[in-house]
């Protein structure tokens, strides 16, 4: 199953040049069954790899365009009259497939994004006092715009913790840029990306996943790293309960991704990062911003044993 992840991570890397590291972080987190943000400037690549992996693992795949005048009923779905029948029948909105690109989330505004709320923590969508359940597995990829930027709404707090991680792109490395400015046409590349992997796989890689091996010293290490965001007086809350699983789930499918049936602090290390920057604000930051240096920070202070 390995060599399987390491040839899905290439495929993408094919469209993706020179991220092989974000590629593996936005995969780590659809196997583990949880949301991923990505936070960077526009045209970055963001776009890019939510349609590669959508193809790669063969998922039914929508785009959702963010924008101020965008209404939860335009990403739910809504009843209409139908005159034939005489009766109201559902239309379902976009957000019924398998994975969601919810594009530039931040510049819609608080009353859409909640929309979200419930369909990314439930795994189904209330509408006109019905409930109805999405397609399983159900991922969403959401990007955002820095909020320094204009016309932003910035996500709160209790939307952020949804997102079991969040990662940047970042500009190209010198040889990737070059390959992409003597690139033809790049959004070719992008649609010849070969589906390697099915919802079958997927499903049983989650199981895989699940079941790797924590030792009690590695949870001890989890515990200690999650004490530090809740005494420090440089962090302004520590992680809730809801951040302290995702650590462990985003470990537990990093060392499986290694190949491994348990894991080890490096796995731990390898996921912090972004498990935890957009769970953590620092206490000097009135603007109530997420820091991007304290996962680090914690990193270097707390000791592996």
């Amino acid at each position: 199953m390995q060599q399987r992840i390491q040839a899905a991570v290439n495929e993408i890397g094919t469209v993706l040049l020179g991220k092989e590291r974000q590629i593996r972080l936005a995969m780590c987190c659809l196997i583990s069954g949880g949301h991923l943000l990505i936070e960077d400037l526009p045209g970055m690549g963001k776009t890019t790899l939510a349609h590669a992996l959508a193809r790669v693992f063969g998922l039914d795949f929508s785009r959702i365009q963010f924008t101020s005048d965008l209404l939860p009923a335009d990403i739910l779905g809504v009843s209409i009259f139908e005159q034939q029948s005489g009766r109201f029948s559902f239309h379902p909105g976009p957000i019924f497939r398998q994975l969601i690109l919810a594009d530039e989330i931040n510049r819609t505004t608080p009353k859409t994004q909640s929309a979200l709320l419930e369909a990314m923590e439930e795994g189904q969508v209330s509408v006109e006092g019905e409930t109805r359940p999405l397609p399983s597995p159900f991922f969403v990829i959401a990007t955002q715009n820095p909020g320094s930027l204009a016309g932003t709404f910035p996500l709160p707090e209790s939307q952020l913790d949804r997102f079991l991680m969040r990662i940047g792109i970042g500009y190209p490395d010198p040889r990737a840029e070059r390959e992409l400015l003597e690139s033809d046409n790049v959004r070719n590349r992008a649609a010849s990306v070969q589906q390697l992997m099915s919802v079958s796989d997927l499903v049983e890689m989650r199981r895989m996943a699940a079941g790797v091996t924590l030792s009690p010293l590695l949870l001890d290490y989890v515990q200690r790293l999650i004490a530090r965001t809740r005494d420090s007086e440089e962090i302004h809350f520590g992680l809730s309960p809801r951040g302290s699983i995702a650590v462990v789930r985003a470990t537990r499918t990093w060392a499986f991704m290694e190949g491994r049936q348990h894991a080890v602090p490096e796995d731990v290390q390898a996921v912090l990062p972004a498990v935890v920057e957009h769970r953590l604000r620092a206490a000097t930051d009135a603007e109530g911003r997420t820091g991007t240096a304290l996962a680090q920070r914690l990193l270097n202070e707390v000791d592996v044993f």
